[in-house]
C-alpha cells in the first residue's frame, strides 16, 4: 500500500520517501499515518519479502524495519540489501531490549534501533536524522558534553571517568539532553520523548526525573551541567 502527500517535506528538492516494513497492521498504520501527517511519502510492506522487493526496486530516503517479520526477518532483509549495495538508512523496530540485540541490528547493517513501545516524536526525530544521512556524517555512537560521556550502544555513562548507573528513563532523558546540548527542552518536549502520549502532564514526574538525574551526573562534579530555566524547561550545558 502506498500513499503520497502533496505537502511533503523536501530534501534537495525531492519528496522524502520512507519505507515501513511491519507485519503488525495497527503499528504499521500508526507509524505510516503519523509520517504522512508530517508530509512524508510512505510505502508499507507487511512482510520481509515484500519489503526487500520494494527496497530493491525503489529509492528511499529511510526505511523502518521490524526485526520479527514473516517470510523473511528484518535482520536478513537488511543484510540482503547491504549485499546488493542498497545503502538506504534503516531504523530497526523491536520488542527486544538487550544490548546484544541492538548491537546485532547495527552490525547487520542497520543505522539505528528503537525498542517497542515507543513515542512517535522519538521515531520521527530518528527518521529525520536518517533521512539526512546522505548529506551528513554518520551520527556518533558516543555523546559527550564536557567530561560527561554516554555510549548509545553499551548504554554506559561516565563523568570524569567515573561510571554512573542510570535507570532506563534516566538514560533516555540524558541521551535526549545530550543530543541537544545548550538547547532548553520544555517539560512537554521531555514528556513526549520519555513517555508516551497518554502520560498525565499534570504530574511532577519530569521534575522528579530531572532531580534524580542531576543527583547522579552533577553531585560531586564540577562544573554543574544540568540547569533549570524557570518557567521554560531544562538544559544541559557548561556555564
Amino acid at each position: 500500500m502506498s500513499t503520497l502527500t502533496r505537502a511533503a517535506p523536501r530534501m534537495d528538492d525531492a519528496v522524502v520517501k520512507v519505507l515501513v516494513v511491519e507485519d503488525d497492521h495497527s503499528i504499521a498504520e500508526f507509524v505510516a499515518g503519523g509520517l504522512r501527517q508530517e508530509g512524508y511519502a510512505v510505502d508499507v510492506a507487511g512482510d520481509g519479502v515484500q519489503g526487500l522487493e520494494l527496497a530493491r526496486a525503489r529509492p528511499y530516503d529511510a526505511a523502518i524495519v521490524d526485526v520479527m517479520l514473516p517470510r523473511l526477518d528484518g535482520l536478513s532483509l537488511v543484510a540482503a540489501l547491504r549485499r546488493a549495495g542498497v545503502q538506504t538508512p534503516v531504523l530497526f523496530l523491536s520488542a527486544r531490549h538487550t544490548v546484544d540485540d541492538r548491537v546485532q541490528g547495527l552490525q547487520t547493517g542497520g543505522d539505528d534501533y528503537l525498542t517497542k513501545p515507543f513515542a512517535f516524536p522519538e521515531l520521527l526525530a530518528r527518521v529525520q536524522a536518517l533521512a539526512r544521512r546522505g548529506q551528513l556524517s554518520p551520527e556518533p555512537t558516543e555523546l559527550a558534553v564536557a567530561d560527561l560521556r554516554l555510549d548509545r550502544l553499551s548504554r554506559r555513562v561516565a563523568r570524569a571517568g567515573v561510571p554512573i548507573e542510570l535507570r532506563p528513563r534516566e538514560f533516555t532523558l540524558l541521551e535526549y539532553l545530550m543530543r541537544h546540548p545548550g538547547k532548553v527542552l520544555s517539560k512537554t518536549m521531555i514528556i513526549s520523548h520519555v513517555w508516551n502520549y497518554g502520560f498525565d502532564t499534570g504530574t511532577n514526574a519530569v521534575d522528579v526525573l530531572v532531580h534524580r538525574l542531576r543527583e547522579k551526573i552533577d553531585k560531586g562534579f564540577e562544573p554543574r551541567l544540568l540547569h533549570t530555566v524557570r518557567g521554560v524547561g531544562y538544559v544541559l550545558k557548561v556555564e
